[in-house]
């Protein structure tokens, strides 16, 4: 379906929707099941599978605290065993007798009574003193100083120590070759994992311990140093999983795993390969090793182990030199959780649709109940409106508020006609009466042609007096636009104004004659009679307009214009003449600002008391401002500053005009700083009989556009 197919589709269902109670009625029904309900399967999905991931991390966290735990419990058993031989008077005794082979021998027992893989006896420098036979070091090379390992360096300082540590292949076969064979293990190509070039792991990973043996004054005679190779140590892991994951605790189907790492290679593990084999010398995925080996972060999510995705816990085990050598891994298998998981949210989507359809259905069948009721009535008012005025909706099943409406309509369809046969009778008997008063008319003409020829010379009469004092009224602007524009057409021709100098003089004139003429005819005009009608006026366009008109002269004098609209409320005013009103302050600050400035338009609500009266518009300018004690006068009629270019009317016209309204306009001005002229309206004009603005009189009420 293309893009104007599904925009078409969607203007036919909008169009129904407008025309049809039945349309909407079914929108609202089936909206919850087509628009509520997918949107709520999806929240709980997103919400389930959220909290399912939040729920099996923290289970997969808490088993490998536990792994971890154990795991150190691990270590401190060696330590706790080697402290015991350390101590034991067998030693004590062995070590006076001073024969090397005694000494060896006791060794070896203690080694095997202590379950350990490897056992020496150093001395104070770290060099061997005695060795099981079959663990003989060479007194020579790099491994005889085994002061080099942390945990045997601080037991010769005298304190005991454990730690994880890595001994290569060639430090194994010096111990025991049995030991280099025990670690060695072939690796298995793993999908996933981080390529290497070996075939084989022959490092091996140990529990490594030291602790000081003392004498009776507690002073340190030598070191016993011991290890635990756990490499192939299934018994650990295999204890680690019963403890964790023991019976009941894991859903049907899912198993438990442990495994220890050596590097990303699996040494111990109860992770089972196809064949049933445990997954030794299988490796950890890429993203793991860089996430646990190479960051040194905790991992706790599912990752795909071996054959199968387990939610796993990983976590890195260092060794005494403080290196990440190897990983400590718990998770189990995540198919049956998330079988679970999905199964309980498909039950509960079948239970959500169930109900939703069950409620449709429902709903449908009580839209029925409203929405048939309703097409009988809109029938009936089809047919009534092609002419059958006999048409009525008859009764309906519904007794609700549509069946009283629908009994109402019939009993308005009746008073209707009732009405109409009544209407019938009177215009036949109107039809006679005119007829008998046509010629009483006929003969009424000739005196009435006379009366209507004088009233005609009446009307015509109180039209020229309207239309003069309108035509003075409207005049003015356009007056002062042309003047403008003539102003500009000869500053932009320049010298080339020249061969036509006498003629826009003659214009500038001529305007100037208009200008007077228009004065005259408003100073006599009545106020009330001129005023005209009044309007609901927004002040911000009242401001754009006004600044159009203007707009020659504030680009020729590089004016710059800042307005601020923020009143809310329209005023009640005559439009004209509140422009008039605008324009001329407009161009007095204009006139105040002759090199240039900052013109500033501002409208905001006029509050008393906390209550909104109206508007106040104020134009603000950056001139010369007025001197202190002419700011008393300058609303006076004939008052002016501009000696020779004005006649000191604007002021006093403009005022009368705001204050006929039941406004006022206030000034303020600092000598220097400019001048700001603020305009009161109200929203509700309260009609003034006279302007009383100081020593105005009621016949200057009309003023021209400027002074």
């Amino acid at each position: 379906m293309g893009p104007g197919l599904i925009r078409q589709s969607l203007g036919t269902l909008a169009g129904r929707l407008r025309r049809s109670v039945r349309a909407k009625l079914l929108a609202m029904v089936l909206a919850p099941l087509f628009l509520g309900v997918p949107i709520l399967l999806g929240l709980v999905w997103l919400w389930g599978n959220e909290g399912y991931h939040r729920l099996v991390n923290y289970k997969v966290g808490s088993d490998l605290v536990t792994a971890h735990e154990y795991f150190g419990r691990m270590r401190q058993t060696v330590a706790v065993d080697l402290a015991a031989l350390a101590g034991s008077q067998r030693l004590a005794k062995a070590m006076a007798d001073g024969r090397p082979e005694h000494l060896a021998a006791y060794v070896e027992d203690a080694r095997r009574q202590a379950g350990l893989d490897f056992l020496f006896l150093l001395g104070p420098d770290g060099r061997i003193l005695a060795s099981p036979p079959s663990h003989a070091l060479p007194a020579a090379g790099p491994h005889a100083a085994r002061s080099r390992w942390p945990v045997v360096d601080a037991a010769l300082a005298g304190e005991g120590s454990t730690a994880i540590d890595v001994f290569d292949a060639d430090h194994l076969a010096a111990i025991d070759p049995r030991l280099a064979e025990r670690a060695r293990l072939a690796l298995v190509p793993t999908p996933n994992a981080t390529p290497d070039p070996r075939n084989e792991e022959t490092r091996g990973l140990l529990i490594h311990s030291a602790t000081p043996v003392h004498n009776d004054a507690r002073r340190p005679l030598a070191v016993l140093e011991g290890g635990v190779l756990l490499n192939g140590n299934s018994e650990l892991v295999d204890r680690l999983n019963a403890i964790i994951y023991r019976d009941g605790t894991l859903p049907l189907g899912s198993k438990g795993t442990a495994t220890l790492f050596l590097g990303d290679t699996r040494i111990a593990t109860n992770v089972r390969l196809f064949a049933g084999e445990r997954a030794l010398g299988t490796r950890a995925s890429q993203v793991v090793r860089e996430h646990v080996l190479d960051e040194g972060k905790v991992w706790l999510d599912t990752a795909f182990v071996v054959n199968d995705y387990y939610v796993s816990g990983y976590e890195p085990v260092l060794d005494s030199h403080g290196e990440r050598v190897g990983m400590l891994y718990v998770g189990f298998l995540e198919a049956p959780f998330s079988d679970a998981m999905q199964g309980a949210l498909l039950t509960l989507f079948a239970i959500f649709v169930t109900v939703s359809v069950a409620g449709c259905v429902l709903s449908l069948a009580w839209a029925r109940s409203v929405f048939k009721p309703l097409e009988k009535l809109s029938a009936t008012i089809r047919r009534v409106g092609t002419g059958d005025h006999d048409a009525r909706v008859g009764q309906v099943a519904s007794r609700d508020e549509i069946g009283q409406l629908a009994a109402a309509f019939d009993e308005l369809l009746d008073n209707l006609a009732a009405r109409r046969m009544e209407l019938q009778r009177w215009g036949d008997e109107l039809d006679r009466k005119v007829a008998e008063r046509t010629h009483e008319l006929e003969e009424a003409n000739a005196t009435l042609d006379q009366a209507r020829r004088h009233l005609a010379m009446t009307e015509k009469l109180a039209a020229i007096g309207e239309l003069t004092a309108g035509v003075a009224h409207e005049i003015n602007n356009p007056v002062a636009v042309i003047q403008g524009n003539l102003d500009v057409l000869q500053e932009i021709l320049g010298p080339a104004a020249a061969p036509v100098r006498e003629e826009i003089r003659l214009i500038h004139e001529q305007t100037h004659r208009i200008w007077l003429i228009v004065t005259k005819l408003l100073q006599f005009a009545r106020p009330g009679e001129f005023a005209g009608y009044t309007e609901g006026v927004d002040p911000a366009q009242a401001l754009a307009d006004c600044l159009v008109l203007t707009r020659h002269n504030l680009e020729r004098r590089q004016i710059e214009v800042r307005v601020d609209n923020s009143a809310g409320c329209r005023v009640e005013v005559n439009l004209s003449e509140l422009q008039q009103v605008l324009i001329n302050l407009i161009v007095n600050a204009l006139q105040a600002m002759p090199d240039g400035g900052r013109l500033t338009l501002t409208s905001r609500d006029w509050l008393e008391e906390g209550r909104r009266i109206g508007a106040e518009i104020a134009v603000c300018d950056t001139g010369q401002g007025i001197a202190a004690e002419d700011l008393s006068r300058i609303f006076d009629p004939f008052f002016t500053t501009k000696k020779g270019s004005g006649t000191g009317l604007g002021l006093s016209i403009s005022y009368a005009i705001v204050e006929r309204y039941g406004g006022h306009i206030s000034v303020t001005s600092q000598p220097g700083q400019g001048a700001c002229f603020t305009v009161h309206l109200r929203s509700e004009a309260r009609y003034a009989d006279a302007p009383t603005a100081p020593g105005f009189a009621a016949r200057w009420s009309t003023p021209p556009a400027q002074a």
